[in-house]
């Protein structure tokens, strides 16, 4: 992956920032995405101080001119792009479907769902007027597949990937772009703690982490190496799939 350039949204922690990490590791150029850009100049610095290559920018993945912006900064600095990871994502506020604010609703589906869509969009466009082959990941969850009670918009908007994601592939094949999504399950990153803090410490000990085949939280590392693999030439025949990367949860629900 050497000199490949690769663009990252919700770059400033947890996955996004552990597989900035990895793709710079494998020589490729990176641009971090996310709205908090004093983390994401910290994680710049980082990986220059490692001998790699990123830069940054400031994106709200669910405002159209940010994400135009974001790829439009991608070519200019870097002149192509070859990988997009979709990693940008939040969970909302967590209620009852009779007490949800519709509010809570449309911020979920903006940043998660249309904010996807919006990168996608502006990303393809960029791959397709570059005239090279080209992969993109999407992050979803094991909540692409499973509900869990007061999780009605987080939960919708995950599933909304995989219709998403299947769509665009048969769309982007042909010209040589491939479109996978990777659907981490318990992942120890700042989502992770918040997900701790409502559970209490002794529903998630003892629980859900006991429906875990592995019997223990995923790190962030581990789901960067998935998103790596899918961008990498060892993947070259898949696209349109969800690789699930929960340790066995999903097999026990």
């Amino acid at each position: 992956m050497k000199n490949k350039v690769v663009l990252i949204t919700g770059a400033s922690s947890g996955i996004g920032k552990s597989t900035a990490e990895a793709f710079a590791a494998k020589g490729a150029h990176v641009v971090l995405a996310a709205r908090r850009k004093d983390e994401l100049d910290s994680l710049v610095a980082s990986i220059k101080a490692g001998g790699g290559k990123a830069s940054a920018i400031k994106t709200d993945v669910s405002i159209t001119k940010d994400v135009q912006g974001m790829v439009a900064y991608t070519i200019d600095t870097y002149g192509r792009l070859d990988y997009a990871i979709n990693n940008a994502g939040i969970e909302g506020e967590l209620a009852p479907i009779t007490e949800l604010p519709e509010d809570v609703w449309d911020s979920v589906m903006n940043i998660n769902l249309k904010g996807v869509f919006l990168c996608m969009k502006y990303q393809a466009k960029a791959m397709i007027k570059g005239g090279h082959s080209g992969a993109i990941v999407n992050v979803g969850s094991v909540n692409s597949f499973l509900g869990f009670p007061s999780g009605a918009a987080y939960v919708t908007s995950k599933h909304g990937l995989v219709g998403l994601t299947t769509s665009v592939s048969a769309e982007l094949a042909p010209q040589g772009i491939r479109v996978n999504l990777v659907c981490p399950g318990i992942t120890k990153t700042p989502m992770h703690d918040r997900l701790r803090d409502v559970v209490g410490d002794d529903l998630y000990d003892k629980g859900l982490l006991p429906t875990v085949h592995l019997q223990r939280a995923g790190r962030p590392e581990e789901m960067a190496n998935a998103i790596v693999f899918l961008c990498s030439d060892q993947a070259s025949y898949i696209t349109g799939s969800t690789l699930t990367v929960d340790g066995g949860l999903t097999l026990t629900m």
